[in-house]
């Protein structure tokens, strides 16, 4: 039992690092009205471990905390990544599906944190055109090609089978 917390906890640090870091490499496409943030692809990872909710969470707060977001995007923005990546999970039984929540939560979320929090002078539904847009390059294309290649492995990667994942 202690041996599967630790591994959740090893696997949701870990996860959590990994978007930190994708997000401050590429941080000049991460943030803004026209984003494409790498780090998103990464909400596949609940397809083989619910450890990837917690991680996602914690990596979005910190990617944004250390991007120079202001308060509202780090709460808001953290928490479209938590809901994508919840319902990804619970979508786990259908690989193609596994994007789509995130790419719904952000695309709905964040271009009312630019408008309102950010005072960015664009309407709503273009903003939902290009974080919509984004989103569906990081988490639909990268994301599945990330999904797909890691399947192959996931016994191995993640140190336990899909199916008897916490």
């Amino acid at each position: 039992m202690r041996d599967k917390k630790v591994l959740f906890l090893v696997q949701a640090a870990a996860i959590a690092a990994i978007y930190v870091v994708l997000t401050m490499l590429f941080a000049p496409l991460s943030f803004g009205e026209v984003q494409v943030r790498f780090s998103e692809a990464l909400t596949v990872l609940p397809y083989f471990t619910s450890a990837a909710i917690p991680g996602l969470f914690v990596g979005c707060i910190i990617g944004n905390f250390m991007g120079g977001a202001i308060p509202i995007d780090i709460i808001f923005g953290s928490i479209a990544t938590l809901i994508g990546a919840v319902f990804s999970y619970h979508l786990r039984k259908s690989k193609l599906l596994v994007p789509l929540p995130p790419i719904a939560a952000n695309t709905i979320i964040v271009p009312f944190v630019l408008f309102y929090g950010y005072g960015v002078n664009l309407p709503i539904p273009f903003m939902m055109l290009t974080v919509g847009l984004g989103e569906v390059l990081s988490c639909g294309v990268i994301g599945l090609v990330l999904l797909f290649a890691l399947d192959r492995y996931k016994g191995t990667i993640f140190g336990v089978n899909r199916s008897t994942s916490m």
